[in-house]
């Protein structure tokens, strides 16, 4: 054999291999199991919650309710406020599937608004996410609302917004371990009383 076709064996079995290599990796992201949540049941859009999704309370509610279209497994709860700091809720996991489940709450401080998020297995373990917002308390606003605001502020800010023209600033220097440059004014103003003449 020469060296050519020894050359030629070992380039076609190099490129078998990396086009098998390419279709099992292709194989392993179309497996439904490994694949990004989706919800294919319609759990999240036909989940009812109480607090209800952008609910405004008077009072801060005392437990979170779900109500699953079917049995579900719920593998998180969590609940944060409107800056992101958690409430501890005592979230345990529970592997017995069920369809309504209620979670007692501590009393929850003033707060603009809070999120809980939560997540199932379904029946085909599909991991399914959704989450619900609100507000209670006087003078309380919806949490979209509040979001869209917040949104708003932020394009404004970033000079996203199509009605608003965002101006650099200007440079800013730091200067470490070095005494500051000395500057003459353009002026100077004599602060001694003159004494009469």
């Amino acid at each position: 054999m020469t060296i050519s076709g020894l050359r030629r064996i070992i380039r076609d079995s190099l490129t078998s291999a990396l086009l098998l290599l390419a279709a099992s990796a292709a194989c392993a992201q179309v497996n439904p199991v490994s694949y990004p949540s989706r919800d294919e049941g319609g759990f999240a859009a036909n989940t009812d919650t109480r607090p209800a999704d952008d609910a405004v309370l008077d009072f801060a509610p005392g437990e979170l309710t779900m109500n699953f279209p079917s049995d579900v497994r719920l593998v998180k709860l969590t609940l944060h406020d409107d800056n992101r700091s958690w409430v501890e809720i005592n979230f345990r996991y529970n592997p017995r599937p069920r369809q309504n489940y209620v979670w007692k709450l501590p009393d929850l401080p003033p707060a603009v608004y809070y999120t809980a998020d939560w997540a199932i297995l379904s029946a085909r373990d599909q991991l399914i996410r959704g989450s619900f917002s609100f507000a209670f308390g006087p003078g309380a606003q919806a949490p979209s609302l509040i979001r869209e605001a917040e949104e708003l502020f932020l394009q404004q800010r970033a000079g996203t917004d199509p009605d608003t023209r965002y101006v650099a600033p200007p440079a800013t220097r730091i200067i470490i371990n070095q005494d500051p440059r000395p500057f003459d004014p353009p002026f100077t103003i004599d602060l001694d009383e003159e004494e009469p003449c």
